[in-house]
């Protein structure tokens, strides 16, 4: 990822306590880092609550907002809405390399870091709160969010899906024949 001042934080500078950052994210965010993706129209905005403490900082990542997504269903794009939080524990170390456990949670940087980058974090957190299956939400009246001509297709084909299954279903009379000699 490109360097970007505006994700950092230099911490040393901060009251001991909790301070806010907010950040608004757009495509501009992904295309600053030539970061291939599926989606379009980002719309977010990300509030992290940074608590800074002696020996360790608790980071509380907090996402809200759209993008635009393909349909898995019908292929049409749609305004996916998105929201989660996420937190981060980082601890301070003694030495550059030292480091402890391997949890996912935890990132262990030096006493000699003065500035933290949050931009890879922001970047995953964002990316984690996309969900892998995408389909339209339905419509208040309960209806399916898809275009009902492509429902109609699927429903056809799926139909379709059915006449193999009794093809199959003839063809094991057979095996069972052959298995009786």
């Amino acid at each position: 990822m490109k360097h970007n001042r505006e994700f950092e934080i230099a911490w040393q500078g901060l009251k001991s306590g909790v301070s806010v950052f907010d950040y608004y994210l757009d495509d501009k965010f992904f295309t600053d880092n030539d970061v291939e993706r599926d989606f379009k129209d980002l719309d977010v905005q990300l509030t992290l609550r940074f608590d800074k403490k002696n020996n360790f900082f608790l980071c509380h990542f907090d996402i809200d907002g759209s993008v635009s997504v393909p349909c898995d269903r019908c292929g049409e794009e749609f305004k996916l809405r998105l929201w989660d939080e996420f937190d981060l524990m980082i601890k301070l170390t003694g030495e550059e390399g030292e480091a402890g456990d391997d949890d996912a949670d935890v990132v262990f940087i030096p006493r000699s870091e003065t500035v933290i980058d949050t931009r890879e974090w922001i970047y995953e957190f964002l990316m984690l709160s996309i969900p892998l299956q995408r389909v339209h939400p339905d419509k208040a009246e309960g209806e399916p969010g898809c275009d009902p001509e492509v429902l109609k297709l699927l429903n056809k084909l799926s139909g379709q899906e059915e006449e193999r299954k009794e093809i199959w279903k003839g063809l094991e009379a057979f095996k069972k024949e052959d298995k009786r000699k």
